[in-house]
């Protein structure tokens, strides 16, 4: 699986382009912004995108999503308690920027279970909420994208509409520090780390 990881936008959030090494197939993450500068990482590293992907529905992981759709011709997905943020500048929380972001609705609407599949790779979804009501993290093969849930050291905030400490936890808890100590996080922001570290000296969660 190839990763290739974008620091995007005023919040400084990671999109992810990712696609399989064989068929050259591939999903985009969390475009927050910057539309341009990801297509061109899109070209350089020769991904044919079929679906942007989204961990959650906040400003600053969507901001390029509807860029990126036209210009790519790509699938949105979202999960469903999520959809109507990309179309709400309020829930979204981007009504008192410059430029409100609001899109089309999603293509996609996804459910724990379900897989993104791009040629040869697939990721998991899982429905980690807590940050949103809606929030997913994305399970492939020693690797997991935990958007907004878990990061290196701390966990997403609960204080934003839709926001639940103790659902938090209970995702991180119960999903994210079930998989194996070795699996790699790659966070929606800040740099990555793995469940084994974070079980053992997240201060949130230990």
């Amino acid at each position: 699986m190839l990763i290739d990881i974008l620091e995007v936008g005023m919040y400084l959030a990671n999109c992810y382009i990712i696609g399989c090494e064989k068929t050259r197939k591939g999903i985009i993450i969390d475009p927050g912004d910057n539309g341009d500068f990801i297509l061109s990482k899109i070209k350089k590293n020769n991904i044919e995108v079929e679906k942007v992907v989204l961990t959650h529905g906040h400003l600053d992981h969507i901001g390029a999503v509807e860029y990126l759709r036209d210009t790519l011709n790509a699938r949105v997905c979202i999960h469903e308690a999520d959809a109507e943020m990309l179309f709400s500048a309020d829930k979204n929380l981007s009504q008192d920027m410059p430029e409100p972001v609001e899109t089309e609705p999603a293509e996609v609407l996804l459910k724990e279970g379900m897989f993104i599949e791009f040629g040869e790779e697939k990721l998991k979804v899982l429905h980690t909420p807590g940050h949103t009501k809606g929030g997913i993290s994305l399970v492939g093969d020693g690797v997991v994208f935990t958007g907004d849930a878990l990061f290196l050291g701390s966990v997403g905030r609960t204080d934003l509409p839709g926001g639940d400490f103790e659902e938090l936890m209970n995702s991180i808890r119960e999903k994210l520090f079930a998989l194996p100590d070795e699996t790699i996080v790659y966070s929606g922001h800040g740099p990555d780390t793995t469940i084994g570290q974070e079980k053992q000296y997240n201060p949130f969660v230990r």
